[in-house]
Formats: structure tokens, sequence, C-alpha cells
């Protein structure tokens, strides 16, 4: 991923599409931190999914955004799938994508058209713990300390530059539903504090890292929850 600096924040909204796979409870916990005034830049624009039936759909239609399916199978590549979601979005204006319970790793097509501007969350603690049941991985491992990570997007499986991460302690008496459960409460915030943050201070890319530059604006919140430095 190339070193990218973004410019301090302005007047001007970010249209943010929204893909998801499921139940949509994160892109749900976005859209209240939408109604509650959270982000001074980001606006949703649209939700799409791979699944038909996604319950996250309806969610996305209840909060009045076009909510619609795209089924890969109907495509006979991934690069012409990823093509016609790129249509769609662009027709609707869409400069960032927020990840939301997709069930698909992101290929060039999407990479390409929006470069260091599609975030994910992941349930644990990155680079730990990649890819499917996170949370078990994390009880098999027998981790004190688990928690999520908002990052952005690259070619590789929860690979990508770490914008925030929150801790949960892990029990002993903890299943992979207990755990994921209270993962999924600091889920719902640190997603927003970092698309809040991303949106609206300058950054940029060292290698692997990513780095918030000073503001001149004072009023920039911080991160809440419990973000590890």
């Amino acid at each position: 991923m190339t070193n990218a600096v973004q410019p301090d924040a302005t007047s001007s909204p970010v249209r943010v599409g929204i893909l998801l796979s499921g139940r949509g409870s994160n892109l749900e916990a976005l859209l209240r931190h939408a109604r509650a005034g959270t982000f001074a830049r980001a606006q949703f624009a649209a939700a799409l999914s791979d699944i038909p039936t996604a319950p996250g759909l309806a969610a996305a239609a209840r909060a009045g955004l076009p909510a619609s399916a795209l089924e890969p199978s109907a495509f006979p590549s991934r690069v012409a799938y990823e093509t016609e979601i790129v249509r769609r979005f662009d027709e609707l204006g869409i400069e960032w994508l927020c990840l939301a319970g997709y069930m698909r790793i992101v290929g060039k097509t999407l990479l390409a058209r929006y470069p260091s501007r599609i975030l994910n969350i992941h349930p644990s603690l990155l680079p730990a713990f990649p890819g499917l049941h996170a949370q078990q991985q994390a009880l098999d491992h027998g981790v004190r300390v688990a928690g999520c990570t908002v990052h952005l997007v690259d070619s590789g499986m929860d690979t990508g530059p770490i914008i925030a991460q929150a801790t949960v302690p892990v029990l002993d008496n903890d299943t992979e539903e207990t755990l994921s459960a209270r993962i999924l409460v600091q889920e719902h915030k640190l997603y927003a504090d970092g698309l809040k943050r991303i949106t609206e201070q300058p950054w940029e890319l060292q290698g692997r890292r990513l780095i918030f530059l000073p503001t001149t604006n004072s009023s920039s919140p911080s991160p809440k929850g419990n973000p590890i430095p």
C-alpha cells in the first residue's frame, strides 16, 4: 500500500457506502452514530450485500438508504462483480467504503477504485487471529485480553494498516458466544470512532503504520472506548 496523506477536515461531506453479508449490527451502530451527529463529514449513502436475504439490507432500507443485493454467482468473475459494485456506487457519488460483516475478500477492482479508503472492523487485536472465528481462536490460545480492530483494507485477509483498537478482557468462563457479545459492544463504538477520525483528521501511511498528524482544529475529538496507543 502506497503512502498517502489526507487533507485537513473541511466542510465537504464524504459519501460512504456499506458492504455487508449478514445481520448488519455494525451497520445499524454506524447509522445510530450518524443520527446522533457523531460524524462531521461522513455521510452514509448506500448499502449493498452479496446475500439477497441479508437482514442488514432491511435495516439500511429502514434508515432510508438505497439498499440492494448483488449476487457474485451472476457474474463470470470477481472483476466483473466488483466492476458492477463500482458502477452502482459511482452513480451515488460514493468515495469511501465500510465493510460491515462483508464475508468476501476485497479484490483488486475495489482496491483500485477506493485506494486507502476501505475500512473494516475485525473482532480481534490484529495481527493476532485474522479470519473466521477470531474469538474462538483467542480462547483456544488462552489469551487474557482480546478486542477488536478497525483497519484499512488491503489485498490480504485482515492485514491492512490499523486505525484503532479496543481491548476486552477474556474471562475464565468465557465461551465464543459470551466473548463475541462483549467484543461486539466495543465494535459498535470503535468503528464510529475510527471512521470519524480518519475522515476528519489528517494522516499518512509510513510503511504499514497509519500515523495521525497534528491538526489545527482543537475541537477534534479523541477516540473513545479503550484505545490502544
